[in-house]
């Protein structure tokens, strides 16, 4: 197929241009109706391309036109044998691959470490998680990768699960032995899920870890917004093999996508498959030459360190091999006596540097193709500065959670101290009650706190002591906890009794 082609966005595009009287949604009628501050701003051209599901502009759920041409251009380009466009992220792509391959009370492997969107496909499913641990990094409080011994004991013991998931790779970057899964994996006749939402540039250089399809995944769904040129929220659900049903995952997908697709976004797929085919390696070279500058001169700086893999001067966490994207920059901070919250803080506040997310001891950015020589100079020169001027006494961070909570051991998680399926959990009457009186109970909803961004309570587990105090030792150090109803901590919610 010609890459160069953009069949989407070219048919919007003389949608755009051609005159008529519009009686169809959106009501601003191509930017007529529109609010007067939003043309200020973004001008007009966009919302004239702002059209909905016309004759030569295709369906999305029953695509033979520009949208289903669009498709196999990225198919190609990728290297699936069918490719869909997904308007809703990369999670209404985790929940539909979830639908297409578990049905109720049907086993799936997974890491602790996974989406909070994979919950949701649990609920939605019915599926029961077997939980694995990932390799864990006890001095940073990182998560990284699950192992091929981790997943093997799994498999033994559950053989009867449909599918396995992975996420590769991590949101710092670490990608596990992939390979070695997905062979594991097809010796049971089961497919591997991968959620590789941060790997959409695997496939166009080289240097690169290989992408999730090279490496044997039957499916994976890519946030091709998060590391590529296209609009936020647009990504792609790509697929392999025989061992995925593609009618369950057409209807799945029409369970969870919008049944009123943005076709800015879906133009925005079509443009950046294009980009990516004809100048990826071009691109990501520099990319990759980007990263690597910024690699070397923080390295030199005082008291920081970049995450390397496996870790240095650490030894190896396990004999699997694994690698790190290096467009991925993970700056470990906790030698200058601050937490990588308040780095985070005073780079965004004092240096006009943000990043992606911090955790207690490091800050992570992602350097990708839109990233200019002048972004690595003001990042580097940030740090420059601020290990100078803001660092405090060797291991404050460590002395200063003395005052209130001591540091909280890494915990054992992926017990299957679950005593409902998430998505009875869910559906379970429900009450709030104060966090001290939770325990013993069982969770009503998902708990993700950040360190170290793994879901550290999901809907049907007994929520323990040792749980509980963990999270306020996190939210005591400056940690974020997400997905909850409370995010104090004061309350949380359980099934009713």
């Amino acid at each position: 197929m010609n890459q160069n082609q953009t069949p989407l966005l070219d048919a919007i595009i003389s949608n755009a241009k051609r005159p008529h009287a519009a009686f169809y949604t959106p009501g601003h009628k191509q930017g007529k109706g529109i609010s007067s501050k939003l043309i200020e701003y973004f001008g007009k051209a966009v919302f004239s391309a702002d059209l909905t599901e016309l004759t030569e502009l295709d369906c999305l759920f029953a695509a033979d036109g520009v949208i289903q041409q669009a498709q196999q251009l990225a198919a190609e380009a990728f290297g699936a044998t069918q490719t869909w466009f997904l308007v809703n992220g990369s999670t209404c792509g985790i929940e539909a691959a979830i639908l297409a391959t578990c049905s109720d009370r049907d086993k799936i492997i997974l890491p602790r470490n996974v989406h909070s969107s994979v919950i949701s496909g649990l609920i939605l499913s019915g599926a029961i998680p077997i939980f694995i641990n990932p390799e864990y990094d006890a001095t940073l409080d990182i998560a990284h990768s699950i192992t091929i011994q981790s997943l093997e004991k799994a498999l033994q013991k559950h053989p009867d699960a449909k599918a396995v998931i992975m996420v590769y790779p991590t949101y710092y970057g670490v990608c596990g032995d992939i390979k070695a899964i997905a062979k594991l994996t097809h010796e049971y006749n089961i497919p591997l899920i991968v959620d590789e939402a941060h790997g959409a540039h695997f496939a166009f250089h080289p240097e690169l870890p290989i992408s999730a399809l090279n490496a044997g995944a039957d499916l994976t769904i890519q946030s091709i917004h998060k590391t590529l040129g296209a609009m936020t929220q647009a990504s792609m659900l790509h697929v392999q093999g025989s061992r995925i049903n593609i009618n369950r995952i057409n209807k799945a997908l029409q369970l969870t996508q919008s049944t009123s697709p943005s076709y800015l976004l879906l133009a925005s797929l079509d443009a950046a498959r294009q980009q990516i085919a004809l100048q990826g390696k071009e691109l990501l070279t520099q990319t990759l030459q980007l990263a690597q500058e910024a690699r070397n001169r923080i390295n030199k700086i005082s008291r920081l360190s970049i995450l390397n893999f496996p870790p240095s001067p650490h030894p190896p966490i396990s004999p699997s091999p694994s690698s790190l994207d290096k467009t991925r920059l993970t700056v470990t901070v906790s030698e200058l006596g601050i937490t990588g919250f308040e780095v985070e803080e005073i780079l965004d506040e004092k240096f006009n540097v943000t990043p992606e997310f911090a955790s207690l001891k490091t800050v992570t950015f992602i350097i990708s193709l839109g990233n200019t020589a002048e972004d690595i100079e003001q990042l580097v020169k940030a740090f420059i500065t601020l290990a100078k001027e803001y660092k405090k006494p060797l291991l404050a961070v460590e002395k200063g959670l003395e005052n209130n909570h001591q540091e909280a051991e890494p915990l054992k998680l992926g017990s299957q101290n679950f005593a409902l399926s998430p998505r009875q959990a869910f559906f379970s009457c429900t009450e709030t009650v104060p966090i001290k009186e939770a325990i013993n109970r069982i969770s009503a909803e998902t708990i993700c706190p950040y360190p170290p961004g793994i879901p550290l309570l999901i809907p049907g587990e007994i929520i323990t002591s040792t749980v509980v105090e963990h999270l306020l030792n996190v939210k005591a150090m400056g940690g974020l906890i997400g997905n909850c109803a409370d995010t104090s901590l004061h309350t949380l919610k359980v099934v009713e009794e």
